[in-house]
């Protein structure tokens, strides 16, 4: 059963006026997908079964993403990811303020934190910052966006981990193949909010600004044990052929690192902090996996493929194109990533396009607009440096400008050069 073009785009119109009215984003994209699919064509009982049949094929994906939430979990409620953002910011200093800024969040990024806790972890340390320095407010919050969006195309986190078991390469290829284009996003953003530095409301006040509460933070030396435990894991696989999968990994990665932190007594409620994490990450993916499945039975992939063929662009392009409208659709790296691989993943394979390059440059693409205000990304940013919606709303040229960077970067490097 194919669904119409209109029932596809209905679909998506409707999951995304939902979510602009405060609906959760799972049920939305569950809601949204149901109507589509009846309105275009499929029925009832076949929608349905299309629905869930999307959903399912994104269950290993899930499964992975909960797991990772031990080691994301350990490294932000621990302190860790406190003394790593503090310990780079001192070591830059004050003329480098906005670039300490970016590269904290990259590297916490890197190390596998999700992007709204590394926002909200850094945050506090870059308005007093901007306090002491009298800089914008817009400055900061580009240097947190942009370092989040940068480390979150090459770190091990929800959207590398998706685009890899959708094509079924290791992850740290993902990652590595990432790295490149994410530079490339860091120094826009550096540029960026260099730019902006004493543009708009500048930072006067430091009252109500939350900082860390953890009394008792790890040293800088056990704070990175932890990463550099899952890295090494990982890239067993790279040099040595020993697979070792995320899915354990990762939690061995995080049990090291609580341990060397002397924070063992704390696993378990490290453990439940992840888990609430990830549990949104993963409702959303499964809504997600409803939608993409109504997109992938119906003519919209056709009518994508056909413009790129009328444009005679090289047939990479679709990666690109692919994950910067879904993640446009879904505001979410996440399910922007899992969306564009389930519906474009295997057409990109039939082109000739490798599958380390169509996985990296569909989740780079994914997080270039994943940060408009139907998803929770935005809102967590405003939040962050308590900044208004009208003045959060200004930032998206710019967020959009740091997102081109790595989508150009990474087309070039793994579409044109193919160096993956």
């Amino acid at each position: 059963m194919e669904i119409t073009l209109f029932g596809a785009l209905m679909a998506m119109v409707i999951a995304i006026v939902l979510i602009l009215l405060k609906v959760s984003p799972p049920y939305s994209m569950i809601f949204g997908a149901l109507i589509g699919g009846i309105i275009g064509g499929g029925g009832l009982v076949e929608t349905i079964s299309i629905m869930i049949k999307g959903a399912s094929g994104i269950t290993t994906v899930v499964i992975r993403i909960l797991v990772a939430g031990v080691f994301s979990g350990i490294l932000a409620k621990s302190g860790a990811a406190d003394t790593i953002s503090e310990s780079i910011i001192k070591a830059f200093g004050k003329k480098w303020s906005t670039l300490a800024i970016a590269l904290s969040c990259y590297i916490l990024c890197l190390t596998g934190i999700f992007g709204d806790v590394v926002l909200l972890t850094v945050a506090p340390i870059g308005l007093q910052t901007a306090y002491k320095l009298k800089i914008g407010r817009a400055s900061i919050l580009i240097s947190l966006i942009g370092g989040v969006m940068s480390g979150v195309g090459a770190g091990p986190i929800a959207n590398t981990i998706a685009a890899s078991e959708y094509f079924k390469v290791p992850l740290t290829s993902v990652m590595i193949a990432g790295f490149i284009p994410s530079l490339g996003g860091l120094i826009t953003t550096v540029i960026l909010s260099k730019v902006t530095l004493y543009k708009g409301e500048i930072v006067s006040d430091v009252e109500n600004i939350e900082t860390s509460n953890n009394d008792k933070k790890p040293t800088l030396f056990a704070s990175i044990i932890g990463p550099i435990a899952t890295i090494i894991l990982l890239l067993l696989r790279q040099f040595f052929g020993i697979n070792i999968d995320p899915i354990i990994a990762m939690p061995i990665g995080g049990l090291v690192g609580a341990f060397a932190m002397g924070k063992y007594k704390f696993i378990r409620e490290y453990m439940d902090y992840g888990l609430n994490k990830m549990t949104g990450v993963c409702a959303l993916l499964l809504g997600t996996g409803c939608l993409s499945g109504i997109i992938q039975n119906s003519t919209i992939r056709d009518l994508v493929i056909h413009i790129i063929e009328f444009m005679n662009l090289p047939s990479f392009t679709l990666a690109p194109i692919s994950g910067v409208l879904l993640g446009a659709a879904t505001a979410s790296a996440s399910a922007g990533t899992i969306a564009a691989c389930s519906i474009f993943g295997s057409t990109l394979l039939e082109h000739g396009v490798g599958t380390i390059a169509a996985a990296s440059m569909i989740n780079t693409a994914s997080i270039s607009l994943a940060g408009l205000p139907h998803g929770s990304f935005f809102h967590v940013g405003a939040g962050a440096v308590r900044m208004s919606i009208k003045d959060r709303l200004k930032i998206i040229p710019y967020e959009a400008a740091i997102g081109l960077a790595m989508v150009i970067v990474s087309s070039l490097v793994l579409g044109v050069f193919k160096i993956f």
